[in-house]
C-alpha cells in the first residue's frame, strides 16, 4: 500500500490547529477539499497539521500544493490492521463480553463517558489491546459474538460481522493513532473524524471544533438507504411495537451515536447555513456552542472572467464529482430535455470519475442509450476558470450538498444557476428572507430528480440572454455582498482565538 507521505516541520512542537479530515482531503479534489486548502492559506500566521482518515487502498497523492504553514500531516488507514502477532495472541486481554458492552452502549446512545472507557480499556497502559487483536482473531471475533447477541440476534450473523467489522474497524484505528500534538483539533465532520476529535478532548486538548459542511449522519442515512447490497434479514413478524434491528438500524444507529459523542465533545460546533442546525440540535449539539460562517470565495479570482464568447454553443455545466450523491444521472436525463429545446446544446460534466467508477460507468452509459453523445461530455477534473469562461448556466442537481462552492464561483463569474433545494442552495440562488426572490434570483431551485424541471430551467436560461445575464448579474452581487473570502477567514480566527464561541465550561 503507498500513501501520501507523513512529514512534520516541527517535531517536539505542537501545531496551532490540527485539521482532521476523513476520506477527502488532500488525495480527492472536492468541495471539502477546496475549503480546506482555502482555510490553510487564508491564515497564513497559523501553524496547522492535519489528520487525513482513509480507507486501504494504492497509490494516493496529493490533488493540492501544501503551503508553508501545513507543519504536519499524517494518514490514518482505517480497517488495515495487520495479523495478530503470536505473542499477542497468547496474552490475556480483558473479558471480549466487557469490551462488547461498552461498545454496544455506545453504538446505542454515543455517550463521551463511555467512549473516555472504551479509550481506558484498549489503551491501558499496563496492558494495552493492540489493534491486531482487536480487529481480528479469536478476542475480536468473540466480541463480535456478544454484540450481536446483545444488537441483533434475529438477524443474519454473516451480515452483522461485516457491518460491525467496518463500524469497529474505523473506531479502532482512531483510537490507536498517534495523536498528534495541537492546541486545537478542528474536525470537518463527524463519523470517525469526529471520534477522533473526541478523543483528542478525553485527552486534554484546550478546544475541539467541528465545522460541518453536509451534515455527515443524514449523508451517510441516505448511502444506507439507496445500498441495494444491504437487504432486510430480519423477520419483523406480526408485531406492531419493539421492531427488531436490522442492518440498515445498526449503521444509522452507529453514526448517529458518533455524531452525538462529538457533539458533546466540541466547544464550537459550527456549520456554512443555519437549515443545518436543526439536524445538530436534533443529535444533542447544544445552543450555545452554534454559530454560522457561510463559505468565503476569493472573488478576484471569478470575477474577472468575462461573459462566454458568441461563437459558443449554449452550454450548461455541473462541476463535481461523479458519484450518486451528486446525481448525474438526473442530470443526464435532463440533458435530453435541454436538447429538445435547445438542439446545438452542450452539457458538461467536470469532474473526477474515479471514486465510484460503476456509477461512472453507469451513467456513461445511460448518455448512450438516451442517445446524448453528441450532448453531454465528461471532461474529468478542469480549471473551473477555465470552465465558467465557455459556460452560461451552471448546474448542481445534488442529493445532499451544504453550500457548495461551485454555485459560489459561478456566481462571482455572473453565471446564473440551477440547483437542487438543498443545502443552503436556495438562500444562495434566491437571497434572505427579505430579499424578493422573483425579482433578485440568480437562478432556478428545483426539487430533487426532477429531470424535466431541471431540463426546463436550463434550457429557458439557455434560449434567453437577457434573462440570464440579469440573473446572472443578481447572483454576482449577491455573492460579492454576502460570501467574501475575507469575512469567513476572519470568523475562522476569531473561532480560533475563542473569541467568537467562548470554551465550554
Amino acid at each position: 500500500m503507498s500513501g501520501i507521505p507523513a512529514f512534520d516541520r516541527i517535531p517536539g512542537e505542537s501545531a496551532d490547529v490540527c485539521l482532521i479530515v476523513e476520506g477527502c482531503y488532500p488525495h480527492v479534489a472536492g468541495g471539502v477539499s477546496t475549503w480546506i486548502d482555502w482555510l490553510i492559506r487564508s491564515i497564513p500566521e497559523t501553524r496547522f497539521g492535519a489528520v487525513s482518515l482513509v480507507t486501504p487502498g494504492e497509490g494516493r497523492t496529493a490533488r493540492y500544493k501544501f503551503g508553508p504553514n501545513l507543519v504536519r500531516f499524517q494518514e490514518i488507514v482505517m480497517g488495515d490492521a495487520p495479523p495478530a502477532a503470536a505473542r499477542w495472541r497468547a496474552r490475556r486481554y480483558p473479558a471480549p463480553e466487557r469490551l462488547a458492552t461498552l461498545l454496544v452502549e455506545f453504538v446505542r446512545r454515543g455517550e463521551l463517558a463511555t467512549l473516555a472507557a472504551i479509550l481506558r480499556l484498549v489503551n491501558d497502559e499496563r496492558q494495552p489491546i493492540p489493534l491486531a487483536v482487536l480487529d481480528r482473531g479469536d478476542h475480536a471475533f468473540a466480541v463480535c459474538r456478544e454484540a450481536y447477541r446483545q444488537i441483533m440476534p434475529h438477524g443474519s450473523f454473516k451480515d452483522f460481522f461485516w457491518a460491525w467489522q467496518a463500524l469497529m474497524g474505523g473506531l479502532f484505528a482512531v483510537l490507536k493513532a498517534p495523536l498528534p500534538a495541537a492546541r486545537t483539533y478542528h474536525t470537518i465532520s463527524t463519523g470517525y473524524a469526529g471520534l477522533f476529535a473526541a478523543r483528542a478532548a478525553i485527552e486534554g486538548a484546550e478546544r475541539v471544533l467541528i465545522t460541518e459542511h453536509g451534515i455527515y449522519t443524514n449523508e451517510r442515512r441516505i448511502e444506507i438507504l439507496m445500498a441495494d447490497w444491504m437487504v432486510d434479514t430480519v423477520d419483523q413478524g406480526l408485531a406492531i411495537a419493539g421492531r427488531r434491528t436490522d442492518l440498515r438500524d445498526l449503521w444509522i444507529m452507529a453514526f448517529e451515536s458518533y455524531a452525538r459523542c462529538c457533539y458533546a465533545a466540541c466547544d464550537g460546533i459550527t456549520t456554512l447555513f443555519g437549515e443545518n442546525q436543526p439536524m445538530q440540535r436534533a443529535l444533542g449539539a447544544a445552543e450555545a456552542r452554534l454559530v454560522v460562517i457561510p463559505n468565503g470565495i476569493e472573488l478576484d479570482r471569478f470575477g474577472t472572467i468575462p461573459p462566454a464568447p458568441p461563437e459558443a454553443p449554449p452550454t450548461a455545466a455541473l462541476v463535481g464529482r461523479v458519484v450518486p450523491i451528486k446525481d448525474i444521472k438526473t442530470y443526464i436525463e435532463a440533458a435530453a430535455h435541454v436538447r429538445r429545446a435547445v438542439p446545438d446544446a452542450q452539457v458538461l460534466v467536470a469532474g473526477p470519475e474515479d471514486e465510484d467508477p460503476a456509477y461512472a460507468a453507469e451513467c456513461r452509459e445511460l448518455v448512450q442509450r438516451l442517445g446524448l453523445g453528441d450532448t453531454v461530455k465528461f471532461l474529468g477534473r478542469v480549471d473551473v476558470r477555465q470552465l465558467l469562461a465557455s459556460t452560461h448556466v451552471v448546474v448542481l442537481t445534488s442529493l445532499s450538498e451544504a453550500q457548495p462552492l461551485t454555485v459560489l464561483e459561478a456566481g462571482a463569474a455572473g453565471r446564473p444557476c440551477v440547483t437542487t433545494d438543498v443545502g443552503a442552495c436556495r438562500e444562495m440562488i434566491e437571497g434572505s428572507p427579505d430579499e424578493d426572490p422573483e425579482s433578485e434570483r440568480g437562478g432556478y431551485v428545483t426539487n430533487i430528480l426532477a429531470a424535466d424541471e431541471i431540463g426546463e430551467a436550463v434550457a429557458r436560461l439557455l434560449t434567453d440572454a437577457g434573462l440570464r445575464e440579469r440573473l446572472g448579474a443578481n447572483l454576482r452581487r449577491r455573492v460579492h455582498r454576502d460570501y467574501a473570502s475575507q469575512q469567513s477567514a476572519d470568523r475562522y480566527r476569531r473561532l480560533y482565538d475563542g473569541t467568537l464561541v467562548p470554551k465550554a465550561a
